[in-house]
């Protein structure tokens, strides 16, 4: 199954990509390691912001025209 990644998702990986291009410049090698774990932690944000995204989506589908605003 192909996830597509929703605009907060987006959002997320556009932080990841600063954080790694940051990290790919710095000398000091601790610092570096902490931008790339930290643009890690955005990726996987990205991912489950997508999925929990895709889940509200599905779930106000199937609710149907008159509960859309109870989700």
């Amino acid at each position: 199954m192909t996830l597509q990644i929703s605009q907060r998702g987006k959002e997320y990986l556009k932080t990841a990509q600063t954080l790694l291009r940051s990290a790919k410049t710095m000398t000091d090698q601790a610092i570096a390691g902490q931008l790339k774990a930290l643009a890690d932690d955005y990726e996987r944000r990205a991912e489950k912001a997508s999925r929990d995204d895709a889940a509200r989506a599905l779930a106000r589908s199937a609710a149907g025209p008159e509960q859309e605003w109870l989700v």
